[in-house]
């Protein structure tokens, strides 16, 4: 066997085993993935001039979202640490990143959505903030996938319960989710 055709075999064999990427984008830029039904996402506008930047981040009048802003905290996520699953029952998440990548990873398992039984993946970045809001009832998880703590502001749609927390939570690697996250991620 000549050099030439070893490696055509060698190329085919690889070739064999390998995965070809899918398109997660059209050719305009915009995102062919479908999102969870419910989901909404509004972009941040960053302005920015020689003093520093200031970026809107939520104004009732966008109507992004029927209810009103009655709460607000920040968290962080370190690198390489997800936080999640987690669900609510009578409230919505409705956020945005303030520093730092982060994957939101939502999965529906409503009965009778449009999306029941699908993940949807999306990803936050300080460099194109957006406001998102996470749906009643569907499980979601943050996934720090940049190499600095990750800041998020929360605007959920009520208050926090101390007495009655609205948050429901399976493990990382629940087989009731069709998601696995990379080896080494920690979190839960």
């Amino acid at each position: 066997m000549d050099a030439e055709t070893k490696s055509d075999s060698l190329l085919n064999e690889m070739l064999a085993q390998a995965v070809q990427d899918k398109a997660t984008v059209s050719a305009a830029g915009k995102p062919l993935g479908r999102l969870t039904h419910g989901l909404t996402i509004r972009p941040l506008k960053t302005h920015t001039d020689d003093r520093g930047t200031v970026t809107e981040l939520f104004d009732p009048r966008w109507d992004f979202h029927p209810d009103p802003l009655v709460f607000a905290y920040t968290f962080t996520i370190r690198p390489g640490v997800v936080k999640g699953w987690n669900l609510h029952r009578r409230h919505e998440d409705r956020y945005s990143i303030l520093q730092g990548e982060m994957e939101l990873v939502l999965f529906d398992p409503r009965a009778g959505s449009p999306t029941f039984g699908q993940v949807c993946r999306i990803v936050l970045s300080e460099h194109e903030r957006c406001l998102v809001n996470v749906p009643v009832d569907v499980w979601h998880a943050d996934r720090n996938i940049g190499t600095s703590d990750v800041v998020i502001v929360n605007f959920p749609t009520i208050q926090y319960d101390h007495a009655a927390p609205d948050k429901w939570r399976l493990p990382l690697d629940t087989h009731l989710i069709p998601h696995r996250f990379p080896e080494g991620t920690t979190g839960g």
